[in-house]
């Protein structure tokens, strides 16, 4: 279909969305042609609602369902600035409907403890020389990933020249083309990232990008997801965790101990301040756990 190619290449030029992002919206736009009995040029408004209403009806997540209605969103004024179409249906529709309000994951301080130390062991076992460049690696991601909170495309993109060494900080891009420092509070991963870009420097590899794979290419988020997987089997801790538990444990964890919203607003790189009182609510339900169970007041 050579609208939608033509479509996602423009998208892909114009926009600072992740491939995850650009994969769905290609599954979306497939799935909704695919639905039509009609050429896309003939459809009205009539056809979206009926679609709209199929999925809803197939009991996808709320998440999925804005995704979808986002993607048509942005197809047809593709269309209809390319002249493909005579009008923009979605000039006369507004969705509003309410999304449900879900929670994060988190891993448990224990968890994240069995993650590192199954990273310490690998790195204690390495011997030949690939595994030494693997662990070595894998511990600086993971550890950055855990120490500060950010998400597995900003580890990706983070270049040599982002790294100021002097005052122990990373300058990140986040989503939306926006740029944030982070300091690196812990001295043991900012050893580990000393220790992997002394190793990294004896490849030459020919790009600035400060995570690798074995062949000296930039890693990429699946990359990072599998090494995830890996030390995630190694350590037995939660099967369903993906590298995100390690954000929302993060942020979490910065609430828990005292740390004030907008402060950690700032440093997770949310535009919005309403993105991150959710981890309030998780905090929260922490204290009301312990409380329940451990409060010598309710046995009076």
């Amino acid at each position: 279909m050579e609208y939608i190619d033509n479509f996602i290449k423009q998208t892909q030029s114009t926009k600072n969305l992740s491939s995850k992002t650009i994969i769905a919206y290609r599954s979306d736009l497939t799935d909704y042609v695919g639905y039509l009995s009609k050429p896309i040029w003939e459809t009205d408004i009539n056809d979206i609602y009926t679609y709209i209403d199929r999925i809803f009806r197939r009991g996808l997540k709320d998440t999925s369902i804005k995704r979808k209605i986002i993607s048509l969103k942005l197809f047809y004024a593709y269309l209809y600035h390319e002249k493909l179409i005579n009008g923009n249906p979605f000039f006369d529709i507004k969705f509003t409907f309410r999304q449900e309000k879900r929670l994060p994951k988190t891993l448990t301080v224990k968890e994240v403890s069995r993650l590192l130390s199954s990273l310490y062991d690998c790195k204690n076992n390495a011997k030949t020389d690939f595994s030494v460049f693997e662990i070595t690696r894998d511990l600086c991601l993971l550890d950055l990933l855990i120490s500060t909170g950010i998400r597995i495309g900003e580890a990706a993109n983070i270049t040599l020249s982002d790294i100021i060494v002097q005052e122990h900080t990373i300058l990140i891009h986040g989503k939306g083309r926006k740029q944030r420092l982070l300091y690196i509070s812990s001295q043991e991963t900012w050893n580990h990232l000393k220790d992997w870009l002394r190793l990294r420097r004896t490849f030459s590899p020919s790009n600035d990008y400060l995570f690798l794979n074995r062949y000296l290419a930039p890693l990429t988020i699946y990359s990072i997801e599998n090494i995830f997987n890996k030390y995630k089997t190694l350590s037995g801790i939660n099967e369903k965790a993906t590298p995100h538990y390690l954000r929302h444990t993060f942020a979490t964890n910065l609430l828990a101990n005292g740390a004030d919203l907008r402060s950690v607003q700032e440093i997770l790189g949310h535009a919005s301040i309403s993105t991150t009182e959710i981890y309030t609510e998780v905090t929260m339900k922490r204290k009301k756990q312990v409380l329940t169970k451990y409060n010598y007041r309710n046995k009076l």
